[in-house]
């Protein structure tokens, strides 16, 4: 028979894990450096010359249309169960990891099926960027459109995170759209600058210089496709984002704590554009062919 854990060890271990998160994002503050940013910068041309190699084909505008068929299957079947599916993914050099100094990159991407969304009803939400801190509460506490100029946004995002600790960042983003055609969408988001806020909710609240803060996100991307078919439209987004790296000696005890933030991040995200879709008007049920 297991021994069991006693309730009091377990509050220990907590509340030692948030000193050890609190001493390793707060004390030992961190700061983005010039290679941190070219290697960064470096990776994201890398991924970006894949991404766009990838819209050529209709026939395989998704990333699970270009799966073998039982993996394809398995994902379709679980995304028409209303699941999120999240996958992790990595840019290599020549067959091997690119290196970031002092940086931590996060690569994931993630797919959503809403059946009954169209194209165009897809697009007029994600696109909603003033109202963006309603849909996604509480993630993202405010939003609004900066400029916009056709299919080209400039926006703010007050972002919200608390897990153990709460990160608030206020970001700016540039965001462009492509209507490929009635049924096929794309876009691609660039942070422009991310601040931390210091002192959150508090009389001093004010921001942190760039790059000059505890690093919980110093870049973001995401590259979204958007594919009405099958009775809905299929939302997907590659994440690519950059953190500061996990100070020696703690990778052990909470790399898998910071690795598990961005890939939460966009599960919420899709899922949140799943659920705000689908209480709107004219979205039902529908019965997928037997053939998909």
């Amino acid at each position: 028979m297991k021994a069991k854990i006693p309730l009091s060890s377990i509050l220990h271990l907590a509340l030692a894990l948030a000193a050890v998160l609190a001493v390793a994002n707060s004390a030992t503050a961190a700061e983005l450096n010039p290679k941190t940013i070219a290697a960064f910068t470096h990776y994201v041309v890398l991924s970006e010359a894949r991404i766009d190699a990838s819209l050529s084909d209709p026939q395989a505008f998704l990333w699970a249309d270009r799966l073998p068929p039982e993996q394809r299957a398995a994902i379709l079947a679980r995304l028409r169960a209303g699941n999120v599916v999240i996958e992790r993914m990595q840019t290599l050099e020549n067959g091997k990891p690119i290196d970031v100094p002092n940086g931590l990159v996060h690569y994931w991407i993630g797919t959503v099926f809403i059946p009954g969304a169209t194209l165009t009803q897809t697009l007029a939400l994600v696109e909603d960027y003033n109202h963006q801190s309603e849909y996604y509460r509480p993630r993202v506490l405010a939003s609004r459109i900066l400029w916009n100029d056709g299919n080209d946004y400039r926006v703010y995002l007050r972002l919200y995170e608390k897990k153990v600790l709460t990160c608030v960042l206020d970001t700016q983003h540039e965001v462009h759209y492509v209507i490929l055609d009635s049924s096929r969408a794309w876009s691609r988001s660039r942070s422009t600058q991310i601040r931390e806020v210091a002192g959150w909710g508090k009389s001093n609240e004010h921001d942190l210089p760039v790059g000059h803060d505890d690093g919980y996100l110093w870049r973001m991307n995401t590259y979204w496709r958007f594919q009405q078919k099958d009775g809905g439209t299929y939302v997907e987004c590659q994440s690519i984002s950059l953190t500061r790296d996990i100070p020696a000696g703690l990778g052990w005890l909470i790399g898998s704590y910071v690795e598990s933030i961005p890939r939460e991040s966009l599960e919420f995200t899709l899922g949140a554009t799943r659920q705000t879709l689908a209480k709107r008007e004219g979205f039902h049920r529908i019965k997928f062919p037997n053939n998909h």
